[in-house]
Parts: C-alpha cells; sequence; structure tokens
C-alpha cells in the first residue's frame, strides 16, 4: 500500500542520515555518505525549497542488512528549474521591498527531491540539519538552519517529509501537492499549502463529466497518494451522480514494459472514449509512448493539474495523442520581470550555479569543460560547451511565462512566508507592549512561531489576489479548465475555456464555454461515452445483471405507464381515467365504451328486441281473434295470454341493457330480468301443471280438474313471482347493482358497467330462475308422451332444453367476452331464450290457426282423443 511504501521509504532515507553525537564535548555532527546537490544564499532568514528536478530515480535496494545505495536521477526538468529560479526570483524581490521585512535579508537552500519519497527525504533531512555541520549543542534540533521548506511537488514524497519534520514544528508549503489526506492537521500539523486540495479538483472533474453527460470513463493514476486517493475520490462522487469507471488502472512506480503494455491494452479494448489520468507528466510520458505505439486513438483524455500545462507532453511526439485534451489547472499569474531574470542565468564553477549547470548540459547536450567542477550528467563523448550559447534561440518551457500556475504557487508560498514573517518580526497577533526593536532581539525565533503566524497570513497581493488559508491550512479552491489545442503553426496551446470556483454554492461552481473547445481528432461536437445508450422517453432503464449501473437495456414502459424524460429508471402509472399513448410519453384520457343505442350492435340488438315484441304481439292478437276456436280453448287461453305478456317483458328488459349505466338502469335491468323470466318460467310451469291434471281428468273417477283450477293456478304464479320480487327488493336495499368504471380489464378504455353489488343475491336470483326452470323441464319431459290433443309437453321440453342450452353456453360466454361485448352476451341469451320459449311454445298453434284451420274444430279434437 502507499503507507506502507512510504514508511519503508522514511526508514531508508533515515538510515543514510545518521546523526553521531560525540562523547567527549556532546556535540553532533551529521554523517554525510552521499553527495546531494545544494543551490543555497546566505541570509539572515533562510527559505529551504524541495523541486522534482529531475523525475527519473532509480529505486534503491532496501534489504535493511546495509546502508542503501543511491544512483544519480535523470530526466532534467525544464519546468521544475523554472520553479527554483521563480522562488530565488521571490526572494530578491522581497530583499529589495523596503516595507516587507525591513532590515532582514532572506536566504535560501534548496535541495532536488527527484520527486520520490526517499529523494524528498534525504534532501529535507540535508536541509533541516545542514550539510556536514558541527552543531555544538547537544540537541540537533535547536539549530535549523532553515525557517520553513517550500516543497515538495508530488503527494508521497509530501506525506513522508511532512510525517518526518513534523514532529519538530518546520513549516513546510507545498506547490504542487494536491492529495487530499494531506488535510488531516492532526497527522501532519505543520503543513500548508498555495494549490487547492484533490478534494476540490475532484469535485470538479466529477462535476465536468456530468456535464457533459460522460456515464461511462476509464481512470488511469499513479500507484502513490496522489493517484490513488484522488482515483478514489473520483470513483465514490462518479457513482453518486450516476456514473460509472469503466476500469481503473495504475502506472508502477518502477517502471514495467510489460504492466504498461497491459494498461494500453485495456485501454484499447474499452469502450468507454473518456479517460481521466491522474498521474504527473513524467510517470504519464511512459505510458503515452506505448498508447502511440498501438496505434490508440479517438481517446478524449481528460487531465488532472499534475500535467494538463505540461510543456513535456505537449511536443510534436504527442500531439497527435493527446490534442484536445481538458481538464484543471491552477489559476495563472503574469509575474513581471520573471522572464528578464530567466534569460539572465549562465553556467559557471561557482556552486551556485549547481543547478543552472545541469541545466544547461540537458539543454544544449553538451558537457561543461569547468576547471575544478566534476559533471556527470550526460556521456562522457558529449560535445563540450562554452556556457556562452544563446538559450533564448531555444523552444523550452524554461523560457515560457505564459502559463506560470506552478510557479505562481511557489511565488506565493514564497511571499506568504514572507509576510509571515513581517509580522513575527513586529509582534503582531500577540498584544505586546514592547516595540519591534525588542521584538526582534528575540530573534532567532522558533519554528512553531512562525507556523503561528502562517496559519494566520492574510493579504491581498500586487494581483489582486488574496492569499490566506483555512482552518486546514488550505487556499480558495480556484481553477481555470484548459484544452489542448492546436495553433496555425501546429503547436499546441493552453487555452482557457472555463473555470471552476468551489468556494461558490453548487450549481454556480462550473463555468465552461463549450463553443471553445476543441475535440480530440479536431472535431467540434461533444464526444460521447456511455457503456449504453441514452433511453428515450417511453422507456425506462433495466440494469444488466452483474454489469456496473451504466451498463442496462432500454425496456419499453408497460401499457398505462409512461415515462416522459430520458433514461428514466422506473416508469409513472397513468391516473385511473387516463392511458398512455402508443409511444408511451403521455398519458390520454381513456375512451369510455358500454353498448349505445347508437353503435352498430346496440341497433341490431334493438332491433330483434322489437321483432321480438312485436311477434309476441302479433301472436297475443291471434290467439285474441281465435280464443273461441277450441284449440285456444283447449290450451288454457289465460295462461296463454299471461305468458305472451311475460315474454314480451322478457324482451321488453333487454332494452334496459342498453345505454350508459346509471344507478336506476342498474338496479332496474337487474329486476326486470328476474322478475319477467320467473313469471314466465311460471307460467310454463303451470302449464306442464295443466297437462298433467288435464291427462289425469280424463281417467274415469278423477277429480284433479277440479282442484287445479284457474284459482289455484294463478295462486302458483303469483306465489312463484312474489318469491322471485321479494328477492330482489331484498338484493336492491341491502347491496343494489350499481354503475362502475372498469379499468382493468381492457387498457385503453373505460368501460362503463353495472356490478352486482351483492354477489349472494346475484345467485340467489339466478339460482331461482334455475329451480323453476329445472322443475318445469322435470315435468315437461314426465309428460311428453300425453295424448297430442291436450299435450303441450313436448314442446315445452324443448323450449325448455333451448333455454338450458342458451344459458349454460351464456356463462362462459358472458366471462371472456371484452367490453361492451359483455353486456351484448347477456342481451343476446336474453333474446335467445325468450325466442326459444316463444317459437317452441307458440309456433306450432300459430301454425294450425293460420295455416292448417280444419285442424281446430272440436271434430278434430275429438277424433284425435278417440283415436288415442
Amino acid at each position: 500500500s502507499p503507507v506502507t511504501a512510504i514508511a519503508e521509504m522514511t526508514i531508508a532515507a533515515l538510515l543514510t542520515v545518521v546523526i553521531q553525537v560525540s562523547e567527549t564535548n556532546g556535540s553532533c555532527k551529521l554523517q554525510k555518505d552521499f553527495d546531494i546537490p545544494v543551490l543555497e544564499k546566505n541570509g539572515d532568514i533562510l527559505i529551504g525549497g524541495l523541486f522534482p528536478l529531475h523525475f527519473i530515480a532509480p529505486e534503491p535496494s532496501l534489504l535493511y542488512i546495509s546502508q542503501p545505495h543511491y544512483s544519480k536521477c535523470n530526466g532534467f526538468d525544464y519546468r521544475a528549474f523554472r520553479w527554483v529560479q521563480t522562488m530565488i526570483f521571490a526572494i530578491e524581490e522581497i530583499n529589495k521591498n523596503g516595507t516587507l521585512l525591513p532590515g532582514v535579508s532572506l536566504g535560501y537552500k534548496i535541495a532536488d527531491s527527484c520527486d520520490n519519497v526517499h529523494d524528498g527525504l534525504r534532501g529535507a533531512l540535508t536541509l533541516v540539519n545542514g550539510n556536514d555541520e558541527a552543531v555544538l549543542s547537544p540537541k540537533c534540533n535547536k539549530s535549523f538552519p532553515v525557517s520553513a521548506i517550500i516543497g515538495l511537488a508530488s503527494s508521497s514524497p509530501t506525506r513522508a517529509v511532512a510525517h518526518t519534520i513534523g514532529p519538530f514544528g518546520v513549516p513546510l508549503i507545498s506547490y504542487f501537492a494536491t492529495c487530499a489526506c494531506l488535510t488531516n492537521k492532526r497527522e501532519f500539523p505543520t503543513f500548508l499549502r498555495t494549490v487547492p486540495s484533490d478534494l476540490f479538483q475532484v469535485r470538479g472533474l466529477v462535476q465536468l463529466v456530468t456535464h457533459f453527460k460522460w456515464t461511462w470513463v476509464g481512470a488511469v493514476a499513479t500507484d502513490d497518494d496522489y493517484g490513488q486517493y484522488g482515483l478514489q475520490s473520483f470513483a465514490e462522487q462518479l457513482k453518486e451522480h450516476g456514473g460509472c469507471l469503466s476500469f481503473y488502472k495504475t502506472i508502477p512506480k518502477t517502471y514495467s514494459a510489460e504492466k504498461i503494455r497491459q494498461i494500453v491494452e485495456t485501454i484499447k479494448s474499452s469502450t468507454a472514449k473518456v479517460i481521466i489520468v491522474f498521474t504527473t507528466e513524467g510517470k504519464f510520458s511512459e505510458l503515452l509512448k506505448e498508447v502511440i505505439r498501438q496505434n490508440v486513438t479517438g481517446r478524449q483524455w481528460v487531465a488532472s493539474e499534475a500535467w494538463v500545462t505540461a510543456t513535456l507532453l505537449s511536443t510534436t511526439e504527442f500531439q497527435e495523442t493527446l490534442g484536445g485534451t481538458i481538464g484543471f489547472a491552477f489559476r495563472s499569474a503574469q509575474i513581471p520581470g520573471l522572464r528578464d531574470f530567466l534569460w539572465r542565468i549562465r553556467p559557471s564553477p561557482s556552486p551556485e550555479s549547481v543547478f543552472v549547470n545541469m541545466f544547461w548540459e540537458k539543454l544544449f547536450d553538451c558537457k561543461l569543460n569547468f576547471p575544478g567542477v566534476k559533471t556527470n550528467y550526460l556521456a562522457p563523448n558529449s560535445h563540450i560547451c562554452t556556457g556562452s550559447e544563446d538559450f533564448r534561440a531555444t523552444n523550452n518551457i524554461y523560457s515560457d511565462v505564459s502559463q506560470l500556475r506552478v510557479s505562481y504557487n511557489v511565488y506565493k508560498a514564497v511571499y506568504g512566508i514572507a509576510h509571515a514573517l513581517h509580522e513575527l518580526l513586529e509582534c503582531k497577533h500577540k498584544g505586546e507592549a514592547l516595540g519591534n526593536r525588542a521584538c526582534k532581539a528575540v530573534f532567532p525565533f522558533e519554528h512553531r512561531q512562525l507556523l503561528n503566524y502562517l496559519k494566520k497570513v492574510d493579504f491581498i497581493n500586487q494581483f489582486g489576489e488574496r492569499v490566506n488559508f483555512d482552518e486546514n491550512g488550505e487556499p480558495v479552491p480556484l481553477y481555470d479548465i484548459i484544452n489542448w489545442q492546436k495553433d496555425d503553426s501546429g503547436n499546441i496551446r493552453f487555452v482557457k475555456v472555463g473555470s471552476f470556483d468551489a468556494s461558490t454554492p453548487k450549481g454556480t461552481q462550473l463555468n465552461i464555454n463549450e463553443k471553445d473547445i476543441m475535440w480530440y481528432d479536431g472535431q467540434e461536437q461533444v464526444p460521447r461515452s456511455v457503456c449504453s445508450k441514452s433511453c428515450p422517453p417511453g422507456t425506462r432503464k433495466a440494469i444488466r445483471v452483474g454489469e456496473p449501473l451504466c451498463c442496462f437495456d432500454c425496456l419499453p414502459c408497460a401499457e398505462g405507464e409512461i415515462s416522459y424524460e430520458s433514461d428514466s429508471t422506473e416508469c409513472t402509472k397513468c391516473p385511473p381515467d387516463h392511458w398512455s399513448d402508443k409511444d408511451r410519453t403521455m398519458c390520454e384520457p381513456r375512451a369510455i365504451e358500454f353498448l349505445s343505442f347508437q353503435d352498430t350492435l346496440g341497433i341490431i340488438l334493438v332491433i330483434l328486441t322489437f321483432v321480438g315484441v312485436s311477434v309476441t304481439l302479433a301472436t297475443v292478437v291471434i290467439f285474441y281473434n281465435c280464443r273461441s276456436t277450441p284449440l285456444v280453448r283447449a290450451n288454457n287461453s289465460e295462461l296463454s295470454f299471461l305468458l305472451l305478456i311475460a315474454l314480451a317483458l322478457c324482451f321488453l328488459c333487454s332494452l334496459l341493457f342498453i345505454g350508459k349505466p346509471s344507478v336506476w338502469s342498474c338496479m332496474a335491468r337487474q329486476a326486470a330480468f328476474a322478475i319477467s323470466f320467473v313469471l314466465c318460467i311460471s307460467c310454463i310451469l303451470v302449464k306442464t301443471i295443466v297437462v298433467l291434471v288435464a291427462f289425469r281428468a280424463t281417467l274415469p273417477g278423477s277429480n284433479a280438474i277440479k282442484r287445479f283450477g284457474p284459482l289455484q293456478q294463478r295462486a302458483i304464479i303469483f306465489l312463484c313471482t312474489v318469491v322471485q320480487a321479494v328477492l330482489c327488493a331484498l338484493w336492491l336495499i341491502v347491496a343494489p347493482p350499481f354503475p362502475f368504471k372498469n379499468t382493468s380489464y381492457q387498457g385503453g378504455k373505460i368501460i362503463l358497467e353495472c356490478k352486482d353489488g351483492s354477489t349472494l343475491a346475484f345467485y340467489l336470483v339466478l339460482g331461482y330462475i334455475g329451480l323453476l326452470s329445472c322443475v318445469c323441464f322435470v315435468l315437461a319431459f314426465l309428460g311428453r308422451k300425453l295424448p297430442g290433443t291436450f299435450n303441450e309437453a313436448k314442446f315445452i321440453t324443448f323450449s325448455m332444453f333451448i333455454f338450458f342450452a342458451v344459458w349454460i353456453s351464456f356463462i362462459p360466454a358472458y366471462q371472456s367476452s371484452p367490453g361492451k361485448y359483455t353486456v351484448a352476451v347477456e342481451i343476446f341469451a336474453i333474446l335467445s331464450s325468450s325466442f326459444g320459449l316463444l317459437i317452441c311454445i307458440f309456433a306450432p298453434k300459430c301454425y294450425i290457426i293460420l295455416l292448417r284451420p280444419e285442424k281446430n274444430t272440436k271434430k278434430s279434437i275429438t277424433c284425435s282423443k278417440i283415436k288415442k
């Protein structure tokens, strides 16, 4: 883990710097078994500096059985050298200032951290303990040569140094270490920085990714605190905003061609088109070379502040790959006089030129040949340079002052220390009554005193920016959003396309001008990077099992549900009286459906009803006109007329089922249907009994006809009908049928129908009709072979058979019919059973009356009787 690695590096570095205490005089001395170049200049107060002048450092052998052996660092960084010169420039500028630290001169002591833990610790220990100096105090920590340290660039070395010098109270102000882990004041009590924490940068990166709707991104980070903490925080916040990581890969600390190749293969195979990179420019350059070798194109790179303005990566070698890069950068400033100061450097054999000599040899690929000066930074066969070469004509990042961001952070750190020293020496914030002279008499001061004043620093610099630190030693989190664009000459320019201010309320922090951005491959359209395409309105996202949340399928909303936004996770149900349209994007009022008199089916049923009524009335007229004929008189004309009236009522009750259901129609239709059919069946039952009684009356000694006269017949019909009327009355009183809007049966329609109210009452009414029908059928079946003159039993039997067939088939048809056809089926059953009864019972009689009148005579009836 990064923490374990830092601990190991710290122990290794401490093994190389051993403090030996002499037993004779109690003095202590720094044991020097290594050669580390230090640039220093004396002054009343010294400020230390740690800068990554080299970015390639071999890993030492940590066997813990011998002192680690260190090799020299490689890969000179021109930009870091500019940072060093900026610190020197700021110190000299302050020394010339007559109002800031008057009468006090600042000096400096600067070492190379090589951008790694062990060299950073060696440099820090050199700054705070001196370089091979004898110290008369028995406690070495009483004579630190520097009052504060400005450094370091990377987070892992910064953590190691902050851990080491923190217990001694030495202030450490970083200009580039952004890891959020350094915010912990209990762990790093003396750490401050002029650069915002990664906590704010990650927040900005997530808002940037969310702004462009990139939900499927890859991530690459270095295997250190900066990369791992940044990547972890980014992944967590991205998930909260609905995004996912397609992959995340770590660049190893020690270069490994195999691991680099695996990372690039992952990038190449991933469907993510946007890649977030938390790494330093040196580490990233190793990865980019493999990206170019494998010809990986069509990727949008999003840069962290560590490399977004790195000229090392904006060279011709990487232009095609990194063109269109967008990322966060620190606020920049134009520092007057810095360019001229940078141009004044010249190599020399003096110790003050140790870093200048390195820069010169690297820039001109040569070797300086100064007497008595050992320079082994290049191969022995390099050509000799004199130091008079004109480096202004070269194109390098060192003299480029157009993007002073990290340099500006160094500049602010120097001025922050100067202001704190000024207030300390002027005894401000303490309320002492002593004058300046008395206060300065306590010089030299303790480091913790300076630390307390540093925490309270608050001033407006010459650029109008407020410089201060919050309770965690953090500055105001301000960023510029930078886009890599090619100019007319084909070189990369760092163009500001927006800003991010984390100190403002959410929703106003990110400001970006999309029209000014040039994306990868020169595209002007915002690239898309999603695992699954956006779900259009009318669909919902269905997460794929075992895959990240950003990978999903788009399923259409179910009927009756809608989604009016893209990427909806759920569909919204429509109100009960509305239904979804065909696209499932809006709810429309449902179509109201019922069997109306205007429908074709309703008109047909009405016509059939009136046909049935008309035929029934015609039969009544025929029977009435022929009431004195033997056939009508022999078939009990009174019961026949009553049966015909009942049948007419059965036909007419079907009209109550047509039209819009209402409270009255729902109650009337069921009662009319039940009573009229019971009246009809009761008449048929009595006619069947009359047939049976009439047959028994022809037998000698039978008086059955007298016992079952007209009065008894009327009584049976009345009682049977009254029972049904009572059942219907109780039904209508207790739980009557009522109109109901059925929205569940057919999706896009509201079916207006009548609910039964009481299911028990409904079945009782039907059951009673069925009971009378069964009794009538059994009696008619028993009398089917009686003499034909008096026998209606066989016609009644056949009519009851049709009646049962109709109503038995009605049940499944009623249950399966949709919408208004449910009512139509019930009407058809009523009409069919009524026509069946009318035709089976009265058609043979009408046939004889109208077409065979010769048989409608008493003689024919008598003859028929004799034959039987």
